[in-house]
């Protein structure tokens, strides 16, 4: 691949973005006396050093310089009401005064629980954790428990948060990842034993017949398929149709249970994706948007499967933590879902499709094969001709366009993913979203000649 016009924009981009951000700059290097590297948080490093932001209100977030964003990242979906709701300052505001957190029941555990059973169709029971991570780490222990059966599948690319067990085959490479219709599973990370790849079978995502021949080959050890009802990290990949209700028709056959992963996608419908395709897993993990900002998780099923956390049941299985239910993160959760009603969420999934639409009609008009996917409010760009239904598909796009497109968004004012994903909150405008397609239009002007170079195939 040539790349030396790439090079050299890329330089040029991030000289240009060190002189927007000299207070981030130090921020940085005085983070790096403390902080490995500088960094707490991988998903939001990069280089030449991450922006420091100062403060946010509604759908704009301003950094230690004075550079404002449109936020189209809201903490990685989870912000859904954008900075500082109002309805969520007030009531957590009211509540600070009578404390933070008790070792104790809180009335707001049981109200954001009954607000959660009376909107997702496969939860009828909740209990609530501390992270999406924590979530995804009950319901796989949950499945096991409850079917007495060792194996996960999960899906090739699939991200699950970054406990040992979920950490297999997130972004593999895939010159080791063995045929891309029976992908290897493998360890993502040094220091994840080697034995719990053995437990989690890979499936390519929007492939059933793949699914059907891992349950198959381990008939009557899988304890359950999990995946994400639409691939988030991966790139934003909606299911094909049909292929979610196939899961389900498997799973039932062979005796195992469907777990979703909706800690990104709950925002699509009231009922989460569940309700929006029509498919009802035995078990969900939640979170992001349920705690209104604040850190939390939740994993919620059946009445009968969840029943193996009753304490008043002998044998019930013990799931403590310092705060699980915390009570601001409670609050703020039910004030964020009062808001998010089926209006709410209507707008968000039509400002979605019409940045989706301007996106790909800007690549059209650059003479560009990019694509771009997405489901409910959630989207996300790809710098490359092939169809991306999977994991193999979004990996095709080079990650330095990728990065290179993230900062010269920032240079315009707009604020992603640095994968390229983007997602809508509440308090945004369809100004907003004509902003941020006539930015990325200016991108792909200034990204051009050194795509013509660097990957003359994504030129129609």
């Amino acid at each position: 691949m040539g790349d030396a016009l790439l090079e050299n924009l890329l330089q040029k981009t991030q000289s240009t973005y060190v002189q927007r951000t000299p207070r981030s700059q130090q921020a940085h290097q005085r983070a790096r006396l403390a902080l490995p590297g500088g960094d707490t948080r991988s998903s939001t490093y990069f280089k030449p050093h991450p922006v420091y932001i100062a403060r946010g209100s509604g759908a704009v977030i301003e950094d230690l310089d004075g550079n404002r964003y449109l936020d189209f990242l809201n903490n990685y979906t989870s912000l859904v009401l954008g900075h500082a709701h109002p309805a969520v300052v007030e009531a957590v505001g009211a509540a600070l005064p009578d404390g933070t957190v008790f070792g104790a029941p809180h009335l707001a555990q049981v109200e954001l629980a009954e607000r959660i059973c009376a909107r997702m169709p496969g939860i009828d029971l909740v209990r609530f954790c501390n992270s999406g991570t924590e979530a995804v780490m009950y319901a796989v222990r949950l499945a096991r428990i409850y079917t007495g059966k060792p194996l996960v599948i999960k899906m090739e690319g699939g991200y699950h948060g970054t406990s040992d067990v979920l950490e297999i085959s997130v972004h593999p490479d895939v010159a080791k990842a063995g045929p891309p219709d029976k992908p290897l599973p493998l360890p993502e990370s040094r220091g994840i034993p080697p034995g719990l790849a053995e437990v989690s079978p890979v499936a390519p995502f929007n492939d059933a017949e793949a699914v059907q021949d891992l349950l198959e080959e381990h008939r009557g050890q899988v304890a359950a398929v999990l995946l994400e009802p639409m691939m988030g990290s991966a790139g934003a990949i909606p299911p094909q149709p049909g292929y979610l209700q196939k899961l389900r028709e498997l799973t039932r056959q062979y005796g195992c249970l469907l777990i979703f992963d909706e800690v990104q996608t709950m925002r699509f419908s009231p009922g989460g994706a569940q309700a929006l395709y029509g498919v009802v897993p035995d078990i969900t993990a939640i979170g992001k948007i349920i705690g209104g900002g604040f850190p939390i998780g939740g994993v919620g099923g059946t009445r009968e499967i969840m029943s193996v956390y009753d304490p008043e049941k002998p044998g019930s299985v013990s799931h403590g933590g310092t705060f699980n239910g915390h009570p601001l993160a409670m609050i703020a959760g039910c004030a964020t879902l009062d808001v998010l009603d089926q209006a709410a969420i209507d707008r968000l999934n039509l400002l979605a499709g019409k940045l989706i639409q301007g996106l790909r009609e800007a690549f059209a008009q650059h003479g560009m094969r990019g694509q771009v996917t997405g489901a409910g409010s959630i989207l996300n760009v790809h710098f490359t001709p092939q169809s991306v239904v999977n994991y193999r598909g979004a990996e095709s796009s080079p990650e330095p366009l990728t990065r290179l497109l993230h900062l010269l968004l920032l240079e315009r004012g707009i604020y992603t993913a640095k994968r390229g994903m983007l997602n809508i909150s509440v308090p945004m405008a369809e100004s907003d979203v004509q902003k941020a397609v006539e930015a990325f239009d200016d991108c792909l002007a200034v990204m051009r000649p050194a795509i013509a170079e660097a990957v003359p195939e994504l030129l129609g």
